[in-house]
Formats: structure tokens, sequence, C-alpha cells
């Protein structure tokens, strides 16, 4: 008797996964994606270096999931940092660990730990086809796609769905998955930007003099890293860490102020004594800069941002210095941004990943309602939950 065929569809991390983890339980396994080679969204994400995963202990990894901390924790915990750095290791691709505990590939690259994947997979008989653009079902359940030689049916003993969110959609992710299953009633939160840039409406002379300039050292929240001023207003590793807060309460409230902290070297009671010392003729640049030691796009921020009447008071500027109010108006658009929350709700899948209402249908990656900021949280919950609905469908299969 032949074996099952299963059907991939994405050929992202979460859809290589799942068809890893389906080849090595027997079965022979179809991987389809509309794009012309695998892993492009992949691909991208580690250009500038590939951050695979993080080493912080358990319960502060947990909690940058939010509010999908608790239903992700099972998969994670299935196959968390250390087993996917070891799982990286046997691909024959060397990790090192940064000065912030996040994970590295030795040669900083996705490339070649791509190339070694889908070398794995090619030797366990997973065949990919590219080109491939996913339309749904037929009456009967058959899976349709188009292709540039024309459209194609394959019946399937199960599937993964591995479509991605909405971000990045010249890369693949494009969502177009969602009216497909919003028709057969499965419920599907509003795909919405995640670590994503926000416009703040700055003036033509702040934008036309430090767009493009980066804020580093400084803080929000307390946590300290750095961003950049753009023409529209802010980006960078520290917004994104709040981007899911200020995406909620610009919903709610039509703003976000967010308290920027422009010297986190510094205390506001050392601030207040530097800048209570007598100013003389030094013109207010000059006084930012010997007694605030803020320059450049720093003391540009002050500037824009804090009113004149509050620049003559000492503590009024020491306060701004170290919690500067940000106004974040509204989210850049999802096609901008690193990554997307919303997705099919957990409340439509089983234990398994499997859609309740489409047996033998399986979710993993960002179709999922969840989300999380970057440092390897994004990458580290598509593997675990590609890993955990091959291993649904396998079961499923079995039974």
């Amino acid at each position: 008797m032949d074996k099952p065929t299963v059907v991939v569809i994405g050929a992202g991390p979460a859809g290589l996964m799942a068809a890893e983890v389906l080849a090595a339980a027997g079965h022979t396994v179809d991987v389809y994606d509309a794009m012309p080679s695998a892993g492009r969204k992949f691909l991208m994400a580690g250009k500038g270096g590939l951050n695979i995963t993080h080493t912080e202990p358990v319960a502060p990894f947990r909690a940058r999931y939010g509010a999908r901390a608790d239903v992700l924790a099972p998969f994670l915990d299935a196959f968390g940092p250390d087993d996917i750095r070891a799982w990286i290791h046997e691909l024959g691709i060397e990790t090192f660990v940064g000065t912030s505990g996040r994970v590295f590939p030795r040669e900083m690259k996705a490339a070649p730990l791509l190339r070694a994947w889908l070398r794995r997979l090619r030797a366990q008989a997973v065949r990919l086809h590219m080109r491939h653009r996913w339309t749904g079902w037929t009456k009967d359940g058959a899976l349709t796609f188009e292709t540039p030689v024309g459209g194609i049916v394959h019946r399937a003993s199960a599937t993964v769905l591995a479509l991605g969110g909405g971000s990045w959609p010249q890369l693949g992710s494009d969502g177009a998955w969602r009216n497909i299953l919003s028709g057969k009633g499965i419920d599907v939160a509003p795909l919405l930007p995640s670590n994503c840039g926000f416009d703040v409406g700055w003036s033509e002379h702040f934008r036309e003099r430090f767009a493009g300039a980066p804020v580093k050292p400084a803080a929000i929240n307390r946590r300290q890293g750095e961003f950049i001023v753009t023409a529209t207003g802010v980006e960078g590793g520290l917004i994104y860490g709040i981007s899911a807060q200020a995406r909620n309460e610009i919903s709610a409230k039509g703003v976000s102020l967010q308290h920027v902290d422009l010297r986190p070297d510094r205390t506001e009671r050392q601030l207040i004594d530097a800048l209570s010392r007598p100013r003389g003729r030094a013109s207010f640049a000059t006084y930012l800069r010997k007694a605030g030691g803020l320059e450049g796009v720093k003391a540009g921020l002050v500037r824009e941002l804090l009113p004149d009447a509050d620049r003559a008071d000492a503590r009024a500027l020491a306060s701004a210095i170290k919690a500067l109010p940000v106004p974040l108006r509204a989210a850049r658009p999802i096609e901008e941004a690193i990554s997307s929350a919303g997705g099919v709700s957990f409340g439509a899948i089983d234990a398994d990943l499997m859609i309740r209402a489409l047996p033998g249908v399986f979710l993993a990656g960002e179709m999922l309602d969840w989300e999380a900021p970057t440092g390897g949280y994004l990458l580290t919950a598509c593997l675990a939950t590609g890993r955990a609905s091959g291993k649904g469908a396998a079961a499923w299969l079995a039974r």
C-alpha cells in the first residue's frame, strides 16, 4: 500500500519544520509555496544577522508572548531554545550566544542554515513545488493551486497550512488565506502590524534635520536599547518591543504616549543637580550639551517635544530627559511591519493544532493568533508550532 501523501502549504520555517517531522514519521510529503524559492522571508530576516532564539530563563521567555503565553507554552516546552540549538547543530551549523542572550549562527547568516535544511529535506524525499499558489479546496475537499501553467488539484491525506501572517507580502506573507478560511466559518482575528514603526508627526525642521538618525542609548519602560527617527516617526528595536501595547492604546485612545529615557546612565537627581547650575549666557543647545549631556538628535527631540516654558526649569527639563513624552499616533502599514498579530483563533483549533471544523487540516506559525517581539521569539514559536503541527498530523494519520 502506498504511504499517505501529506501536503504542507508554505515553505517558511514553520512549514519546513512540519515537513521534516512528517517525513521522519515515514510519510510522503509535498510542500507547496507561491514564491520562486523556499524561505524567502527567513532569508530576508537573517540578512543583517539571523537571530535564531534566546537563552533567557523560561518564565521571562514565555512572558514575551503576552496574552498567548499560556496557550503557546506546551509547544515551546516541547521544542524550546535548547532543542532548537541542538537541531541546528545536527544540521552542521554552529551557534553562539551574544552578550544580550540572543542566539546566532556562527556565520551570522540565514543562507547556510537554509541550504543545510533543504539538503536534509531532499534526503528525506520531501518534494518542493514552487510557484504554486494555494487557492482553496474543491467541493469534494481536494486542494487547488494556481501555477504558471494553469490550475492543478491535489488530494491530500492531511494538510498543514503554514502561510505566514500579513507582513512583507512581497516575500509571500500576504494574508490571502484569510478569506479562504473565513469562508469555511473559521474564526480569524484581523491581521495587524506587529514589530512595526509608528507615525509621530514631526515638524518639517526636525524631520529634515534628523530623519534617519539613531537614538542611542535610550530606554523605554526601563528596557535599554536604541531606535531610529524616521521621516514620519520612529522605528527600531526599542519601538518594536512596545509595538503591541502602543498599537492597542492607539486603537483605544487615538494616541500612545511613550516616555523615552534619553539618559539611562544618569538618575533624575543627578540631572537636576547638573541643570541647576547657573546657565549664564550659554545658548540652550550649549546648556543642554554641557549640563544635560545631550546633543544631536537627542537634543533635537527635547526641543521638538518639550514646551518652551519648561526649558528654563531644571526639574522639568531633567524630568523630560528621563521621560520624554513621545506621542505615537498611528502604526505604520502592515506591509512594512516585521511581523503581524492576529490570525486563526486558538479556540478554532485543538491541542494538536488541527482546525476543529476541518479534520485533517493543521496550522502552524504566524497564521495563528499570537505575536512576539524580535529577539528570536518569533522564529522560536514558528519552529515550535511547525513541529507540533507535523506531529499532530502524523498522529491523526496514525489514528
